[in-house]
């Protein structure tokens, strides 16, 4: 974040930025007593790491919300019907917060030829920024695949990383 200029730690002291580190939720018991009901660990780490956002939304007044990597917490989840919930979870408590929200996520598989990965079907929108080998030369493309209630370009589109931020060439094509 220093390329860009931003100095987070005085950004912390300000106020307008906050930082929630989902690493110590692992050191949390395997079950804990929350009033009558009996959690396991994974839920209360989830629900957790909601409490901990929503607070730090609260705190700063967040206009934004980045949750990066989310493959470290939904892979906590082996059975697929535990990790869609826990997903839907998590994204129905950013929603509550009012502010725009993204979700990191590795693809598990690159090139145009991928596997759709859970949390595309349950997020708003999808966009892929990813490398792809075009000729001989490798160029980093970026793709909208999905944006719900509104119109996308669906092609991809080189775009470059720099001091002021990601430049997206919308007018070239890689294709």
């Amino acid at each position: 974040m220093a390329n860009f200029g931003w100095n987070l730690t005085q950004l912390e002291k300000e106020n307008k930025f906050a930082f929630v580190d989902a690493s110590p939720i692992r050191s949390i018991p395997g079950e804990v007593k929350i009033g009558k009901m009996t959690i396991g660990k994974r839920e209360f780490s989830m629900l957790s790491l909601i409490e901990g956002i929503k607070a730090a939304v609260k705190a700063t007044n967040a206009q934004r919300v980045v949750v990066d990597p989310i493959a470290s917490l939904v892979f906590q989840y082996p059975d697929i019907v535990q990790r869609r919930n826990a997903l839907l979870d998590m994204i129905e408590a950013l929603v509550e917060t009012g502010a725009t929200c993204i979700l990191n996520s590795e693809l598990r598989a690159a090139g145009m030829e991928r596997e759709i990965q859970i949390e595309e079907f349950i997020t708003h929108g999808v966009i892929l920024m990813q490398t792809l080998q075009v000729g001989r030369t490798l160029v980093r493309v970026i793709q909208v695949e999905k944006m719900r209630e509104a119109p996308v370009d669906m092609q991809p589109h080189p775009y470059k990383i720099s001091e002021t931020g990601i430049e997206v060439f919308a007018k070239e094509s890689v294709f």
